[in-house]
Order: C-alpha cells, then structure tokens, then sequence
C-alpha cells in the first residue's frame, strides 16, 4: 500500500520514457513515483491479452540496433545508463525489409542491418543516384539532433534528381515517426534514417514485455514506486510551478519535479490555471489501423518467409496525411515477427501478419458500437488485401485455412488506452527537445520531446532525467 503524498519526481504515465526516467532517478537515491491510469505498463508500446494470446501494441520492431561492442550509440547509451545487460533484452535482428512502390511493388529496394547492402542496393535500383546519396547520407552524418532545420523534401531534392527514390526514402521515415503531414523536420528525418538503415531492426524474442518486464525489474530494484490505474486528472499551478497533482481519485500529491510522459498537449490540458502553459504545437493529426491474423504455421509455410518489414505505396507519390476516408488503404507496413534471426532454434508458436496504413480519427469516433464493429470487419478485409498485393501470392483459401484468429485496433482504441488526443501515434508536430514547460518544475519526456522509437523512448526519459533532475551531469554508468 503506498501511503506517501510527497517525492522528490513525481512521473506521468508508465510508457517507456517514463519508465526509463524512473529507473534513473531512483538510481540516484530520488524519492520517485511513476502514476498510471491504465493497469499496463508500456503506453504506445504495450501488449494485451485476447482470448489466451498477447498482441503487442506499437512494437513492429525496436529501432536502433547496433551488434555488440558498437559504443557511441543510443543503444549503447539507453543499456549503460539503466544499467541493463544486453542480453536481457534478447535483441534478435531482421532476415530482410523491403520498400515496395507501384501497384504490386515493382520497384524495391532491400535493407538489413548491414548499411553498406542499403548503399549497394541504391546504386542497383538507381545507378545515377549513388553520388547524391552519399552526399546525402554525409549530411545526415552531421546533423545534430534538435537542430533547427527545414522540412526534409526539398533537402533530399538538393541532393536526388529521382523523385521516385525521394518518396522511397520517406516512406519508412514517416510511417516510423511522421507526426505531421507529407513531410518532417530533417533534424528529424536525419534521427529516424540513422535509426532505421545506419543502425538497423530488431525485436525481443518475446516482444514487447521482454522490454517492459526488464524496466519494471530495474524500477522496482532500485526502490522506485509504481502506481496503477492510478490517473493523474490535474497539475494545480502556483507562482509557475506545478505546486500539486491530483489524482483520479481526489488524492493530492506534491513532488518537487514532475515529469510527463504523456504529451505536450496532454500535459497542458493538466493544468489547472485559467492559461495553460502554451506547450508545443497542439495535437497531431495521424493516426493508424493495424489488423493482426494469427496463423496456425509458420509465414514461410505460405511462402511468406523472406520479408521482415515491408513499407509499401502502389504509387509513384507516396501521400502521407489523414485520409479523407476512414482508412488510406494505398500505402502502409506489414510486419512479420517470426521473420527475425532468433536463433538457437527458437520459432514463435505462431504464425502473425500485421498490416498497418493510415487512418482519419474523426470517422472512427462516435459511431454506435453496432456501426463500429462492422466498420473494423471493412476494413480489417481491405487493408489485408491490399497488403497482400506487395507479398507472393496465396490463394484466399489457403489463407483462410491457415487463420486461427484476428484482431483489429483503431485511433479510438489509441486514444481509449493511451490518451493521446486524436488517436496519435507520434504526437504533436511541434516537438519540444529541452522538455521545459511554461512551468518551471514541470518537464516533457517521451514522444514530444522529440525522440522516438523504443530506444528513443528510453533516452528521452533519461535525458530529462540527467537535464532537469540531476542538473545535467552524468553520474556515471
């Protein structure tokens, strides 16, 4: 029973970032406390349970991936700092991902954890393009997280006289990190490309609560505190500090740093003061679909063997925006989680095909629950076949036969169990890269912040943790 009211860091929402700003503050001998509505850890990378299986939510795969001995690096940063052997993460890497354009995804080109094959396969695909995108990769080299700059397409037009090869690049780009339309900021667009092709995918071998079930062991051992389906309704403001939080239930907290989680938007509308603290940008506008089936063999038994990830758009322009519509069905990523190097002959005990693409919040909002469900029956049907269109070929009934189950989750599914307005997956356009406020003890980590993906999530939250809390030093490992 935790019956303390006052802490040294009070922590908004139990998502990664949190989780991870938690771990290194009680490290650090603070009286922490993390307070979460929900009764699951994990946030936007969480999992559920569904008639005896877990699903993960978010986790397509963990960004970031260096082999071991590679210092210097945001993965190398997130272990050392939380003080978390590389092996309790079970980092397993991608077989081989694929960019897919046209209408079955003619033109391609591979990626694996090794950039020098991505560099070859640019110069296949696109032999008078190799000299423009090693200037490019050069740049991108250089570019200082955080840094003010301009949006990222007229950028890669500079250097790439292929419009083709431009879309092509931004596709995974954006699907993994776009919280704006068409395009991003190339400070960002230079994070999400190292973190996808220079670093490479991975994933637990268990998924995601290999990840939340080694924070939550790190938290709990160095004397955190934890609490669950325990919401914070209100940030009370006094003099430009956050003075108290109150809980769902009333109860009222002080801390003498408090950090959120949640979202810059999300944060501000906590506050109780007649002005909220103007907090970034406001709330972004994309948002997803993602169907799931479950097989009773292997993807390779049906020829679905080869690809891990696969980003895909079946034209030549590649439209990244809320749909006019419920579901943009014309491009979108399938993810195949058996299809990772696990090793030592481990397989997962089934079959998954995930199929994500872009989704309109307002049409998935306020419909009875009769209406909703047959809208999820639609489309879960169009946005499988549609993906089905980039993979080899399977005869319908073939498929049919080999499907035990399914599931569906939609930006009214995001928003119910993370808060993110609009169903947002990525959060506010406008991020918020020192964490401040418009109060002076209240800080951002996470998704607005600015870093993204599971490895950014953590070193989000201990960043803010070292800046704000431990006065920008480094402790030390």
């Amino acid at each position: 029973m935790n019956t303390r009211s006052d802490y040294d860091v009070a922590i908004i929402g139990a998502g990664l970032s949190g989780l991870a700003a938690g771990i290194r503050l009680a490290h650090f001998g603070r009286r922490v406390c993390i307070f979460e509505r929900h009764n699951a850890p994990g946030g936007l990378n969480s999992f559920y349970s569904l008639a005896g299986r877990k699903y993960d939510v978010g986790l397509h795969a963990v960004t970031n991936f260096v082999r071991p001995g590679t210092k210097g690096t945001p993965l190398a940063k997130v272990l050392r700092q939380l003080r978390i052997d590389r092996d309790e993460f079970d980092l397993c890497e991608q077989k081989r991902s694929r960019i897919a354009f046209g209408p079955a995804g003619e033109t391609a080109l591979h990626f694996t954890n090794d950039f020098a094959f991505f560099e070859s396969e640019i110069a296949r695909v696109f032999p008078a393009q190799a000299a423009g995108f090693r200037a490019l990769t050069d740049l991108v080299r250089t570019t200082p997280f955080g840094a003010p700059t301009p949006l990222s397409r007229p950028i890669l037009r500079q250097h790439l006289s292929e419009p083709l090869l431009v879309e092509m690049l931004l596709c995974p780009i954006l699907f993994y990190g776009g919280a704006q339309a068409h395009d991003l900021e190339f400070s960002q667009f230079a994070m999400l490309f190292d973190a996808i092709f220079r670093e490479g995918l991975s994933r637990p071998f268990a998924g995601i609560r290999t990840i939340l079930h080694v924070l939550l062991d790190k938290y709990r051992q160095a004397g955190g505190e934890r609490r669950m389906k325990c919401g914070v309704k209100q940030i009370v403001e006094q003099a430009g500090r956050a003075a108290a939080l109150v809980l769902d239930d009333g109860t009222e907290i002080t801390a003498t740093q408090v950090i959120s989680s949640i979202g810059a938007p999300e944060t501000a509308a906590l506050v109780a003061a007649a002005a909220p603290p103007e907090i970034g940008g406001g709330p972004g506008r994309i948002s997803f679909v993602e169907t799931m089936s479950i097989f009773d063999r292997q993807p390779a038994a049906l020829g679905w063997g080869e690809d891990t990830i696969v980003f895909f758009n079946d034209s030549p322009q590649f439209a990244y925006d809320r749909p006019a519509g419920p579901v943009d069905v014309r491009s979108g990523v399938i993810c195949f989680p058996n299809n990772f190097e696990f090793g030592g002959g481990r397989q997962l005990a089934e079959g998954i095909f995930r199929a994500t693409c872009l989704a309109n919040y307002d049409a998935w909002t306020g419909q009875p629950e009769a209406a909703y469900r047959a809208s999820k029956q639609q489309w879960f049907e169009q946005v499988q076949t549609s993906a089905r269109r980039f993979l080899p070929p399977v005869a319908d009934s073939a498929l049919a036969a080999a499907t035990v189950s399914t599931d569906m989750f939609t930006p009214r599914t995001i928003e119910r169990f993370t808060g993110h307005r609009n169903g947002t997956i990525y959060g506010s356009p406008a991020k918020v890269h020192s964490g401040a406020t418009g109060l002076a003890n209240l800080y951002l980590c996470g998704t607005d912040q600015g870093l993204l993906g599971i490895v950014g999530s953590m070193l989000s939250g201990i960043m803010m943790a070292n800046q704000h809390v431990l006065r920008k030093t480094d402790p030390g490992p």
